[in-house]
């Protein structure tokens, strides 16, 4: 029996080999020689094995949304401190507007503590820009002084009342300490002189404590390692819009009608954009709330379809039906009855 399963296995395994064996190329001395190969491309074909085993990655880094290797350092918090939130101030930007939130992480999901916007600045005086530099200033101003209203810290915290463009940390006062929250920018590139830093700074000088390093506001100067604080206050009150505006009503009045058409509307010149500025920002320290906006009564549309009735409805349409039936036949009882006199 054992030299049968022992032949039977030797002749699989010529059987297996053979056509192997034919197939090589050799050379008149008998010896292997270098052929170019011709292969087609193969597909790979995944084992059941394989999709049985496969995880998917998370729906937000599919979609190329979050960076989880950020986030995960932004929301891990020390077990000594069990339920306490950690708290982190979140700035996105859109073609048209500016979001600047303070989010906590739980379990359940992300939780917005308060909110500003770019949109709401026209409450306060800005009806154009509202996507550069400065409105990213203002921004994070009024979510700064919102927050702190909010909780009941808006006298204790005032802040940098006026913006100089210097680097500015508030300090703990005796009774509570400051609003602690960590600046997350997303998929951002953090280049020297981004909006997002304009947003930084503006909820710095609202009273908010954030961990910062001035090297990459605007201004800040690379090979002398200090920050031009000039530079950066002429950001904060848009005079790089102003002095943009200047160049072009010089060498392309024609562009200059068009490309700032909103601000010649508004009446916004180069010479008192500054002055705007520091309205808008006096103004959203006097009342930082947010304003409900008044929602329009939805419009009636011409039903096409008949509405269903209910139980109720359906039984007086029926009496009525009846009603009317018998009236009908009542009327008929009676044109006989004189028919016959």
């Amino acid at each position: 029996k054992n030299n049968r399963s022992r032949r039977s296995r030797h002749h699989l395994r010529v059987l297996v080999y053979e056509p192997l064996q034919k197939s090589l190329p050799l050379n008149s001395l008998g010896l292997l020689h270098h052929q170019e190969s011709h292969m087609a491309f193969v597909k790979a074909q995944k084992s059941r094995s394989y999709f049985k085993r496969f995880q998917v990655k998370f729906k937000r880094r599919r979609q190329g949304k979050t960076d989880y290797r950020a986030r995960i350092r932004l929301i891990n918090q020390d077990k000594n401190k069990y339920n306490t939130p950690k708290y982190r101030y979140v700035v996105r930007f859109s073609n048209k507007d500016i979001v600047a939130q303070i989010v906590s992480a739980t379990i359940a999901g992300d939780m917005v503590l308060a909110s500003a916007y770019a949109h709401e600045l026209p409450n306060y005086g800005l009806k154009v820009g509202l996507t550069n530099y400065a409105a990213a200033y203002c921004t994070g101003l009024l979510l700064a002084r919102r927050v702190l209203k909010k909780l009941e810290m808006d006298e204790e915290y005032q802040g940098n009342v006026e913006a100089t463009g210097e680097d500015y940390s508030v300090e703990p006062a005796e009774s509570r300490r400051p609003f602690r929250a960590l600046l997350d920018v997303g998929l951002l590139r953090t280049t020297t002189g981004n909006r997002v830093f304009g947003a930084l700074k503006g909820a710095l000088d609202g009273g908010l404590d954030i961990p910062h390093s001035e090297k990459r506001f605007a201004g800040f100067d690379k090979d002398g390692k200090q920050l031009d604080a000039e530079v950066h206050r002429k950001y904060i009150y848009g005079g790089h819009v102003a002095a943009y505006m200047r160049t072009l009503m010089e060498d392309e009045p024609e562009k200059y009608q068009t490309h700032f058409s909103d601000y010649i509307k508004a009446g916004v010149e180069p010479d008192n954009i500054e002055d705007l500025y520091k309205k808008v920002h006096a103004a959203i320290r006097a009342d930082p709330t947010p304003k409900k906006s008044e929602k329009q009564p939805p419009k009636e549309h011409k039903r096409y379809n008949l509405k269903k009735l209910t139980y109720d409805e359906r039984k007086q349409k029926l009496i009525e039906r009846l009603n009317a039936l018998n009236a009908a036949a009542g009327g008929d009882d009676d044109d006989e009855d004189s028919d016959d006199e």
